[in-house]
């Protein structure tokens, strides 16, 4: 196992992103899955000359962006977007992408489970089809409730992957499986060897260990099932706009390089864009917590 992050969770240069991570021990980056933002060209010589490599990516499903959308054609722009996410991190030199398959913050559903099982499942194969030709896995993440009716169990995701193939995998997350498992433990020894990828914030979104979760079990559960991927950062605090906020300078006030869109999904998170001092905080509690755990 390695310590990696995404970036999603602040709008800032790539270059500032890798000489922070690098300083705090990440050895790789689930790099934002927006790949009209990055000429990989210029990535990838980025991230070798900070000696960190791309792990991945994550579908940021951001507005009409559903692979179980009643509307074909919407269903087919959201297969080229997954397939473009899996053409940047191939050329990336990436591994895999986590795919959630329906729009963060949708929890309407769009047909009858028979029909959107049929739609997702369709639109999965594809993608998946595309994935093989560029030499990357997708690994299927549930989200908690909140963020979507679809996917957010473990066994949910599995069995869309089942559907699409033996080669299909799945991430989970530790914040969204412990509001949604029987058992987070039991859920990741189901998953098992098809676990391809693990994204890691506390039970309150924060960086791991500022809550509840307990990490060296969560460890020795991944190392139980062979598991040897990442453990990707992927806190999202969220702001708290009272008098008993205990990091009144949290928020950056005056945002930049970054797209209302990426933003409004930010902020849809219960978050905001975070100040440089408190992130690069957050990415050091993590570092602290869970390298002596995995070393």
């Amino acid at each position: 196992m390695h310590l990696s992050t995404h970036n999603w969770m602040r709008a800032e240069p790539l270059e500032v992103t890798l000489k922070r991570i690098k300083k705090l021990g990440y050895e790789s980056i689930e790099i934002s899955g927006e790949p009209e933002q990055y000429k990989t060209k210029e990535t990838r010589a980025l991230l070798k000359e900070h000696g960190i490599r791309c792990w991945g990516s994550v579908t940021l499903m951001l507005g009409e962006r559903n692979l179980a959308a009643r509307d074909q054609g919407q269903r087919e722009r959201s297969v080229k977007y997954v397939k473009d996410v899996l053409t940047m991190v191939s050329e990336l030199d990436g591994e895999i992408i986590t795919l959630v398959p329906a729009t963060v913050g949708k929890v309407v559903p769009d047909g009858t489970e028979a029909e959107e099982w049929g739609w997702v499942v369709d639109a999965t194969r594809e993608c998946f089809t595309h994935a093989k030709k560029v030499g990357v896995r997708i690994a299927v993440e549930p989200l908690n409730r909140f963020e979507t009716y679809l996917f957010n169990r473990g066994a949910q995701a599995l069995a869309l992957a089942d559907a699409v193939s033996p080669e299909c995998g799945v991430c989970l997350d530790a914040y969204h499986i412990h509001m949604e498992e029987f058992n987070v433990y039991d859920a990741i020894r189901q998953v098992g060897k098809r676990l391809y990828d693990f994204h890691v914030a506390d039970n309150n979104r924060f960086a791991a260990g500022l809550g509840q979760i307990d990490w060296p079990k969560i460890v020795r559960t991944l190392k139980e099932v062979g598991y040897d991927g990442a453990l990707t950062n992927e806190f999202v605090a969220p702001v708290d706009r009272t008098p008993a906020a205990p990091y009144p300078e949290m928020v950056e006030r005056n945002p930049v390089d970054i797209s209302p869109e990426q933003l409004k999904f930010i902020q849809d998170h219960g978050s905001s864009l975070l100040t440089e001092k408190f992130y690069t905080d957050q990415m050091r509690i993590t570092a602290e917590t869970l390298l002596p755990l995995i070393k």
